[in-house]
């Protein structure tokens, strides 16, 4: 039987954490064989402000999965967002070693490396370093340039970076839960990893992941990552402008939005009613769900309107060939899809997890392409005989594994 390994992602959203546990097959087939979730307490715009209620919402989500999978779960892949991230891109280069001039996997590590080599403050951190494509003496748009030859290679890479105390409260969370962490993963990235098809990835694509508390936008360029931010806008921002707005608690803002939203004012019929629970004795009243929706799409459209700028100040505007793959919990919202659109000015369709097995059927939502996409990034990386230092961001997690094994 070919050998298999058991990968999880735990996805830490604003609004959610979802855990999906699965096997990696030595062929690259990916089967879901468990999934958590659970409400998440402890975190704001994508970033942690409670850990003890983090880790609560960790637990519940992690014992659903292990139950599900019937395995003990240890390691885990973590979803990484937040406003606190931002990429940049930096250029290495070094001279090809080899005397006969052939370029080789030592090369490749080599110029990577010197790709990592940049002034950032020092409370920032690298995440990832990505390659969006090599040059080999002059020659650029080389993907794989191991085998080829040559006396200069360069490479043009994303730097995707973060705020190293968002992130340690983020791991402190993940630990204090009594698990090790094996990488953590910039979530538009993982999102994309089950989202895309590879053709879109090559014409040009933007993901754009609107979670509880943020938007993450991640914008793929011939197979590769060329760039990425998160807003920190999302369906939380929703909910609240409706709990203040029918002066209803959060929970029933939260469960009104989602029985009876919608995102124009022109989705909504001028007859349909619904019943505003009681609160504080208060009377129960009736509301349109036009006037429902006259809440909900000011905040939509200011959030379209900022992923709009952002793509445009990233240089793309309309000329993405793929248009862009709208995901996330919030993408679920009836008529945001349309409405994205016709703002976005491009071709748009709804993303949701593809290239798993198993319980396929119990994640094929867009309110866990993070999570999937964790997975199959995972199993990728379990592929490779020896992951890459610029593809895991290996040298901060191995410092802060360090640091919480022996805090704990």
């Amino acid at each position: 039987m070919p050998r298999r390994d058991f990968v999880v992602g735990l996805d830490i959203g604003t609004s959610k954490v979802a855990v999906v546990t699965a096997e990696a097959g030595a062929d690259g087939k990916v089967n879901v064989i468990g999934v958590g979730k659970s409400p998440s307490s402890g975190m704001r715009k994508g970033v942690v402000v409670d850990i003890d209620g983090t880790v609560r919402s960790i637990t519940e989500a992690l014992e659903q999965a292990e139950r599900m999978a019937g395995v003990n779960i240890k390691s885990v892949y973590v979803s990484v967002t937040g406003a606190h991230v931002s990429s940049l891109i930096n250029r290495g280069v070094v001279a090809v070693g080899r005397e006969d001039k052939e370029i080789t996997q030592e090369d490749v590590d080599r110029v990577m490396e010197a790709a990592r080599v940049l002034n950032i403050p020092s409370d920032r951190e690298i995440i990832h370093v990505l390659a969006r494509e090599f040059v080999v003496d002059g020659y650029d748009g080389v993907r794989d340039p191991v085998g080829m030859m040559g006396v200069r290679l360069e490479v043009e890479a994303q730097i995707v970076t973060g705020a190293v105390t968002s992130m340690q409260n983020l791991l402190r969370a993940v630990y204090k839960a009594g698990l090790e962490v094996d990488d953590v993963v910039l979530a538009p990235l993982a999102s994309g990893e089950a989202v895309l098809h590879p053709a879109e990835r090559e014409l040009g694509v933007a993901v754009v992941d609107i979670g509880g508390g943020t938007t993450d936008i991640a914008i793929f360029e011939k197979g590769s990552l060329f760039h990425a931010c998160v807003l920190p806008l999302g369906g939380e921002h929703v909910t609240n402008d409706i709990a203040v707005g029918l002066r209803t608690p959060i929970n029933q803002a939260e469960k009104i939005k989602l029985e009876h939203g919608v995102a124009r004012l022109s989705l909504a019929a001028e007859d349909a009613y619904f019943q505003l629970p009681t609160v504080g004795g208060q009377k129960e009243k009736t509301v349109s769900k036009a006037t429902l929706a006259g809440i909900i799409e000011p905040r939509v459209q200011e959030m379209l309107a900022m992923v709009d700028r952002e793509i445009k100040k990233a240089g793309y505007g309309s000329v993405l060939p793929g248009g862009v793959v709208l995901t996330g919990g919030t993408s679920l919202m009836p008529g945001i899809g349309d409405y994205a659109a016709e703002v976005l000015d491009m071709p748009l369709r709804l993303g949701v997890p593809v290239g798993v097995g198993g319980l396929q059927d119990v994640v094929s939502s867009p309110a866990f392409s993070t999570a999937v996409g964790l997975v199959l990034f995972a199993a990728k990386e379990r592929l490779k005989n020896e992951p890459k230092r610029q593809e895991s961001g290996g040298g901060f997690i191995e410092r802060v594994k360090g640091f919480f094994r022996e805090f704990f």
